[in-house]
């Protein structure tokens, strides 16, 4: 069963577009984007499994320069909201 989580990045001040745009071209990455809070961006991604999350996790993002740290949360279960669902 595939594993999705959500990956958040604290990054180098002024990287941000550059490192988004290199994590968006991932294969694992669904999506990312810039945001504002504690965290400077936000992926989730789409792994075959945990061992997957791993690799993709140290081998790929580590890679990637001016991110100094990061916060992965596994999706549990989710629920589509009303926009998603084309319902009005």
């Amino acid at each position: 069963m595939a594993v999705q989580a959500y990956v958040l990045f604290k990054v180098s001040s002024g990287s941000e577009r550059d490192v988004c745009k290199k994590i968006a071209e991932l294969e694992e990455v669904c999506e990312a984007d810039i945001i504002f809070g504690e965290y400077d961006l936000i992926a989730r991604v789409t792994v075959e499994d945990l061992q997957a999350l791993e690799d993709f996790l140290s081998r790929k993002i580590r890679k990637i320069s001016n991110i100094l740290l990061t916060s992965t949360m596994i999706i549990a279960r989710e629920y589509r909201g009303k926009a998603k669902r084309g319902n009005k």
